[in-house]
Parts: C-alpha cells; structure tokens; sequence
C-alpha cells in the first residue's frame, strides 16, 4: 500500500525590526506527493532557502551557464528569466522572501551583486549559513523553527546598512504601482537624474528602474491569476483580459508576451503545469504578502 501524501505549509511574520525587508517566512515540508517540476518565477525578492529533510535541485538557473546543482540552503538574486525546480515526491524547507532594500542589511551585499545569480548560502553568508541550517533541523516543531530564525537573522541584521532614502522611497513606490510609475516620474521624486536613478538601481537593486518596472507588474499579474485560480474565480472575472487590464497591462497579448520572456511560457500553459487539481504544491509559486509598509 503506498504511503498517503503528507503536506505542510505555514506562514509567519519575521520579528517587527525585519518586517521592512522581509516576507512573512514560508515553512514547507511534503513527503510522499507525486514527483514534479516547477518554474521559479521573477518577482521583486530576493530569495533564501533553508533546506530540512533533502537538498533543492535546480535542473535550469535562470543564469543558462549555471549547471545543475543541488542545495542545502540557497541565496537568489533578482531575475528576468525562470529557474526550472524539482523535487522526486519530498521538499521541506523554510523560504524567505527578501526585499532589495534589505540585502546588504541581512546579506552583507547588495542585489546588484547577485542578480541571476543562485549560490550556495555559505558563499554568501560564510559560516552563518551552516549555523542557521543546523540550529533549524534542531529545532522542535515549526513554530520554534520561526523563533530561532527570528534570533539569528536579528543577530546578523545591521539596520544601517540600507540604501539612501530615496532609493527606498522609488522602490516603494515602484512596486506599490505595479511597475505602472514611469521612471522620470521616479527621478523626479528623488530629486535625482534619469541616469542617476538608473545608476543607483543597477548598483541597489540590480535591474534597471524599467527591467524592474516590468517584473513588478508581471508579478502583481502572477499573483492576482494565482489567487483568481486558487479560488476558482478565473472563469468567473474576466480571465486573463481582465487579470492584464487590472495589473497594467494593454491587454492579454501584451500579458502573453511578458509571461514568454519572464516565465518561459504563456499564463494558461502556467496555470495547467503549476495548478493542476491534484498537486497545488508549488511552493516556490505561492503567493506570499509583501513585507509589512510595501503596499500592492
């Protein structure tokens, strides 16, 4: 008789100091569900991976000269193209979303420096990677998992280690828009140039004011066609015209292009390989609230 599938998902608000910068904490462990491959997708975070129970097996990074590998834990940086992940029935893990704005703060670094970029968390974050895996695999039950993330990441934290003002001010306002704030606009607010503002993004955050315009949009869009599917409204709303009108877009055509470049594939073939009835177990696709003050 095989096994009966086993899954969990949980989410937890970092402790408030980190809220800035992070994510609500994403812990996740299946065994025993069937065996797949999974997109991960561009969005505005950065991402950190704490493997439990197996390593993460990136077959295709979104660098194409990256080979292969499997990983313990796992830094990410902002990216224009998909990763391709799988798992052989069994994942565990705790999954953060990490603002820009708070890489050098938690990360030693800036975004720039990593974009496209998947590594091995110890090259990154030296010996407080391993440190930080083996305390959570001592950890009893998620909800201690939580407290000790808490307590290291604010033992690392160095909250003046942030970008000027108005750098945050213009990638606040970028993703709260959706990507739908022209970039002159950004300037203005700053008080900076065009080329400026674009200089201090490629450093900051690594993608240009208008590459990162278009993956915040394309996010807003990912995450409003999940929840409309998760929920079973798709067919009910306006489908896919509506979900590219309601996230920026002119309409589904120019959706369909930004889901081939950004996802490798158009929205209703993502929907069929991420969603199927019987495995909504993506979790590098679940939709998680943005850290606390961003606004979306």
């Amino acid at each position: 008789m095989a096994p009966e599938p086993r899954s969990e998902l949980l989410q937890r608000l970092p402790a408030p100091p980190l809220r800035p910068f992070l994510a609500p904490y994403l812990g996740y462990r299946d065994r025993d569900v069937p065996p797949a491959r999974h997109r991960g997708l561009p969005s505005p975070y950065l991402t950190v991976i704490i493997t439990l129970d197996d390593p993460l097996m990136i077959a295709t990074h979104p660098d194409p000269r990256t080979a292969p590998a499997r990983y313990d834990t796992l830094v990410g940086g902002l990216h224009t193209a998909p990763a391709m992940i799988e798992h052989d029935g069994r994942q565990s893990g705790i999954q953060l979303g990490l603002s820009p704005l708070g890489a050098r703060a938690l990360l030693g670094l800036p975004a720039g420096e990593l974009v496209d970029a998947d590594l091995s968390a110890d090259l990154v974050l030296g010996p407080f990677a391993g440190e930080l895996r083996e305390r959570l695999l001592a950890a009893a039950g998620w909800d201690e998992r939580f407290r000790v993330l808490d307590r290291l990441l604010l033992r690392r934290f160095d909250p003046g280690a942030v970008p000027q003002a108005e750098l945050a001010r213009a990638w606040h306002r970028l993703v709260a828009t959706g990507g739908a704030v022209p970039v002159s606009e950004l300037a203005r607010e700053t008080g900076w140039s065009d080329r400026y503002l674009s200089r201090r993004f490629g450093v900051e955050i690594g993608l240009s004011p208008k590459r990162a315009a278009r993956v915040a949009r394309f996010d807003r869009a990912r995450r409003l066609l999940q929840s409309r599917a998760g929920s079973g409204g798709l067919a009910r709303s306006g489908g896919l015209a509506e979900i590219a009108v309601s996230s920026g877009y002119y309409d589904q055509a120019h959706l369909d292009r930004d889901f081939r470049d950004f996802a490798g594939c158009p929205p209703s073939r993502w929907l069929a390989e991420e969603f199927r009835a019987e495995e909504f177990r993506n979790v590098q696709a679940t939709a998680v609230d943005p850290p606390t003050g961003w606004s979306t």
